[in-house]
């Protein structure tokens, strides 16, 4: 067994399931921490690497201070590959490369993904596990109580919130209407 940050990641399972024994982290944001660390799907946890646990552990102890992950460029749709040789294409790199660095310019590329609104910002900056997210649920609780919402005068009389059905849904509703005409 991996133990991750007080967490026990079974050997046997697939990361990307395994990911999820961690409280407030689903199978998405697992598949998004997987592709991160470019872990394959068929991963399991006792097929990674020392370093690969090390990476994993502290991103997850703080997402916010992890570097984003690398962002290579891609082709524009009107690209057309080119037939010249290898060497004649460093040289025209080279050549470019030196040329934007006289201008003091950015490449196109980077100006192009700048524009682009397609790339999103990094899902995973703003991620909440463990006992950073109970704490920030506790403290909604607390806001809907202090307000006196409705819903947090269930969660203050330990009654169903969204919904769900009670076992004995007549006291419930007595309990209810009780609390309701004194307020």
């Amino acid at each position: 067994m991996v133990y991750v940050l007080g967490v026990n990641l079974p050997d046997r399972n697939l990361v990307k399931f395994a990911l999820t024994q961690f409280y407030g982290i689903g199978h998405v944001t697992a598949a998004r921490i997987c592709a991160r660390f470019q872990m394959h799907r068929t991963c399991r946890v006792r097929d990674l690497t020392p370093l690969q646990v090390t990476a994993l552990a502290s991103f997850l102890s703080s997402p916010k201070d992890s570097l984003s992950p690398p962002r290579y460029p891609t082709a524009t749709p009107d690209f057309v590959p080119s037939t010249k040789t290898h060497q004649e294409l460093a040289m025209e790199f080279r050549a470019d490369r030196l040329r934007r660095e006289t201008e003091n310019k950015q490449p196109e590329f980077i100006l192009r993904r700048l524009r682009d609104k397609r790339i999103r910002p990094d899902l995973l900056k703003d991620l909440k596990i463990e006992a950073e997210l109970k704490q920030e649920v506790r403290e909604n609780i607390a806001h809907q109580k202090m307000i006196g919402s409705y819903v947090g005068r269930r969660h203050a009389m330990g009654l169903p919130v969204r919904g769900q059905n009670t076992q004995n849904n007549a006291k419930t509703a007595r309990k209810l209407n009780r609390v309701e005409r004194y307020a």
